[in-house]
């Protein structure tokens, strides 16, 4: 069975990959989810935030952003020593303003599920990747939220934070031609 080269050598990686990765995602928790551990992975790599997912579930109160939107600085401080997490100061701030503004979205928009999806006019993109060194860091569409978001106050929030949440909400479809899940996401 072929798979996407990035996720052989650890079996939590190959079954993120065949079962959560590129996945057309339509819920809004979830998307807050991927949003704040993708943040969190900036500088480090994605395995590192995935081993530490669970940890971040409980700790994020199952990444619901009107709760996450109300942590004071005591529960920041209580973040900040769990060593289940990581432990970066910004970026655990920057999850916590994210909540408040991801909840302005929702207001503005219906849902940010409706938001993020209306950049591709609810479509997924669908790359035809036939090596892992032709797919992008970032395009144009990354920039383009990127910048929207930044707009808003949103931090950690980087064109290439932004591309790797498209590609794990299954927004952009960036399996390699040859991956089973290719066709099947």
């Amino acid at each position: 069975m072929n798979r996407c080269s990035w996720c052989e050598g650890d079996p939590q990686y190959i079954e993120y990959h065949d079962k959560d990765w590129g996945v057309p995602v339509y819920d809004d928790i979830k998307h807050f989810e991927f949003l704040i551990l993708e943040g969190a992975q900036a500088g480090l790599s994605w395995l590192t935030i995935l081993k530490r997912r669970d940890t971040y579930r409980i700790a994020y109160d199952g990444f619901d952003p009107f709760i996450v939107a109300q942590y004071d600085e005591s529960k920041i401080q209580k973040l900040l020593q769990d060593p289940g997490i990581i432990r970066n100061k910004l970026k655990v701030r920057a999850s916590v303003n994210n909540a408040k503004l991801f909840l302005n979205i929702q207001e503005e928009f219906g849902s940010f599920n409706s938001y993020i999806w209306g950049f591709t006019n609810g479509k997924t993109i669908k790359n035809s990747w036939e090596k892992l060194s032709e797919v992008p860091a970032k395009t144009e569409l990354s920039d383009k939220i990127s910048l929207d978001l930044k707009k808003r106050g949103f931090k950690f929030t980087g064109s290439t934070i932004i591309y790797a949440h498209l590609q794990a909400a299954g927004i952009v479809n960036d399996h390699l031609t040859d991956c089973f899940r290719y066709n099947e996401v």
